[in-house]
């Protein structure tokens, strides 16, 4: 009686299970999980979720100071050293005003940006940003220096309310920016009609 010949282990070696992850392996996975997105994945995420985010705006708002600053210059000096009229002289030193604050909230973003964070804003940080960039441009085009005001008191809003970290007031300071911009686009003059090319 002849008995079968040993296995030589040849048949498993070709038909291995399922593989099973090494250690180093798992961490791995689990660290690419757990680690904040990136890219693509971040412009997902909505705004202001990280420290370079929240110092982007900053850099921005501080930029709406500069805009501020050069409109109120422009202001004076459209008056060539003659009387400015007490209306606008009022206007002007709330501006003036107003312009250290928002500088003032800006240099708090810096220094606080790691805590004020937002999660699940909502809206992607190129919302934000081209809504405050219109805003810049607005105050330095816009007309009548008085119609500068209700603008910079939502972009002062809205610095303070980022400042909280919070979702729902940045959302509601963003919007009120967004209708006032539309506001002082209705009013402005229509565009003069191009020449035909």
């Amino acid at each position: 009686m002849t008995s079968n010949p040993p296995s030589s282990g040849r048949g498993t070696a070709a038909s291995p299970g399922p593989a099973t992850p090494s250690a180093g392996t798992s961490a791995t996975a689990k660290s690419a999980a757990e680690s904040p997105p990136s890219g693509p994945a971040a412009a997902r995420a909505g705004g202001l979720s990280s420290v370079d985010q929240v110092a982007e705006l900053a850099d921005q708002l501080s930029s709406c100071a500069d805009q501020l600053h050069e409109r109120i210059m422009r202001e004076i000096r459209s008056y060539q050293g003659g009387p400015v009229p007490e209306k606008v002289q009022a206007t002007m030193r709330k501006l003036l005003d107003d312009e250290i604050l928002l500088r003032q909230r800006a240099n708090g973003l810096y220094a606080d940006a790691a805590t004020v964070i937002v999660k699940g804003l909502g809206k992607p940080q190129s919302h934000l940003m081209a809504l405050t960039a219109d805003a810049a441009e607005k105050i330095r085009k816009i007309g009548l220096i008085g119609e500068v005001t209700t603008l910079v008191a939502g972009l002062l809003a809205f610095a303070g309310a980022v400042g909280t970290g919070q979702p729902a007031p940045i959302l509601l300071a963003l919007d009120k920016i967004a209708k006032q911009i539309r506001i002082i686009e209705a009013i402005a003059p229509p565009k003069p009609p191009t020449a035909a090319a």
